[in-house]
């Protein structure tokens, strides 16, 4: 089984713009939706796509298929890049987080909507961070469990524990939502 992205990949070597087109449409709505759920900010998950894709074009002319996908190599350069910036948020906490405008039609299910979304991102973030990464891995990235294992460097086994861990700690921060 080739790398799907092997010939675009080469075509993006060689300058061509509607290559360069094409890899971004590809790529970009999963590395911004993986980066914005280990973030939690829209704009620090769009500066992680954006040096994803810029160490993607420089690392293009040198590229060898053989190892690994040149997906699952963006992935790992996006999930590298979003631990960076946790360990930095980590080391500057700020005193209150940025309001969230509500743009939605319906102020009472928009204002539901968006406590609930608080509430699991706030579950999520307070997973360990390999928890956290296999969870956005499989569930929001929709990656196999072997494609997961192999990112993360781990056997299918130490995800499968580290799945399984997550969703534990998740369903007991959430367990009073079940109902909702």
């Amino acid at each position: 089984m080739g790398d799907p992205d092997e010939a675009l990949l080469a075509r993006v070597a060689e300058g061509d713009p509607a290559a360069v087109r094409a890899l971004v449409a590809r790529k970009l709505p999963r590395l911004l939706s993986l980066a914005g759920r280990m973030l939690g900010d829209a704009a620090e998950a769009e500066d992680v796509a954006q040096e994803t894709f810029v160490r993607a074009w420089k690392q293009a002319r040198a590229w060898r298929p053989g190892a690994a996908k040149f997906d699952t190599w963006m992935h790992r350069v996006a999930l590298n890049l979003c631990y960076d910036r946790l360990r930095r948020r980590r080391e500057a906490p700020t005193d209150t987080p940025p309001e969230v405008v509500d743009d939605g039609p319906a102020p009472d299910r928009g204002l539901q909507a968006m406590e609930t979304g608080e509430r699991v991102a706030a579950a999520m973030g307070a997973l360990p961070d390999r928890q956290r990464e296999a969870i956005v891995l499989c569930h929001y990235q929709e990656l196999s469990n072997i494609e997961a294992a192999a990112l993360m460097g781990i056997s299918v086994e130490a995800l499968e524990s580290l799945l399984s861990r997550g969703r534990r700690a998740l369903r007991m921060a959430l367990a009073d939502m079940v109902g909702d």
